[in-house]
């Protein structure tokens, strides 16, 4: 993925994904899908996936030195799962995923990574569905999976920062799809929350990625996401967040709340974006004001492609001695 940077000095917490409240300095206009919703709510916390990658890894690896840390650092902390090709038949994936948070009555986040032309201008995380009918099917399932269950998706990283690689034809194809999503979680999933992604700050100026967001259906949507899978501080993504809400605001007439990508943030940005070494895992911070919640959104570990630090891996595969240094910062 074409992804850019971030920050924050890391901290014990015992939540990674945590709502700073519904005060956040912007007058957040709720579409009436949004004002039904109410998916945190309707659980009591966030769902800790016990087969993500550092999970398995550290349960096969109990006798490795990185274990302990991997495990208790990283695998026992709340963070999204992706979804894609790579995730076999989508309804059941999902399904299984959405039910196991169910069962314990916590709070799932999920994020959809197959639309066409995925990753136009990075390379690294290529690929998507075949055709936009494919993705209309693909996504669909996705929604109708999750049915009246609460859980919190974010659509399509990149998705939005990607045009200056598309030519408009291409943007206009990609913004039906996105539209079509948010109608699909609207009809078939009403108690999710859904954010289409906005970069980061080092991307596009909020008043452009404001405009993309509208493009793309942003009044559907709960809100937008920030930072996903890049280094840049919170304090840097609130101001880009608040930023968005306001261009949305002074020019469309409404404004969305935001969430900020946390996982990999605790020592900033670097100026690189794919694998950067040095650095850190990131940490609840409740300073600042803006953001709805802080999230791990990328799993600490996994690399971003042949690159950086992971030269030599497949993007999104786990990288354990990545992932123990991220704990610690070197």
């Amino acid at each position: 993925m074409r992804r850019l940077l971030r920050t924050l000095a890391a901290s014990a917490f015992a939540c990674l994904l945590l709502p700073l409240g519904a005060g956040t300095g912007n007058a957040t206009t709720a579409t009436p899908a949004a004002a039904l919703a109410d998916p945190i709510g309707m659980t009591s916390g966030f769902y800790t996936d016990p087969y993500s990658n550092p999970a398995v890894w550290a349960a096969a690896n109990p006798g490795d030195g990185r274990a302990a840390a991997i495990r208790d650092n990283i695998a026992s902390r709340p963070m999204a799962r992706w979804f894609g090709a790579w995730s076999g038949d989508i309804g059941s994936a999902v399904g299984s995923y959405v039910g196991a948070a169910a069962s314990v009555n916590k709070l799932p986040v999920l994020i959809a990574y197959n639309i066409p032309g995925r990753d136009a201008c990075g390379g690294h995380s290529g690929g998507g569905a075949g055709t936009p009918a494919a993705y209309r099917t693909w996504i669909s399932a996705f929604a109708s999976a999750i049915g009246s269950r609460p859980a919190l998706v974010v659509i399509e990283p990149d998705s939005l920062g990607d045009f200056s690689c598309l030519d408009q034809a291409r943007i206009d194809e990609r913004n039906a799809m996105l539209r079509g999503a948010l109608a699909e979680f609207r009809n078939r999933a009403p108690n999710t929350w859904t954010y289409l992604d906005a970069g980061n700050p080092a991307w596009i100026s909020a008043a452009t990625m404001a405009q993309h967001l509208e493009g793309a259906g942003a009044r559907e949507a709960h809100g937008f996401s920030l930072n996903i899978s890049n280094y840049f501080t919170t304090g840097e993504n609130t101001s880009y967040g608040n930023a968005i809400s306001s261009a949305l605001s002074a020019s469309y007439g409404y404004a969305k709340p935001y969430v900020i990508d946390t996982s990999r943030n605790g020592n900033g940005s670097n100026g690189e974006w794919c694998n950067p070494g040095g650095r850190r895992i990131g940490a609840v911070s409740q300073t600042g004001g803006g953001a709805e919640m802080l999230l791990w959104l990328k799993t600490p570990g996994e690399s971003d492609g042949n690159c950086g630090v992971g030269g030599g891996s497949a993007a999104g595969q786990f990288l354990p001695e990545v992932a123990y240094k991220m704990i610690f910062g070197y």
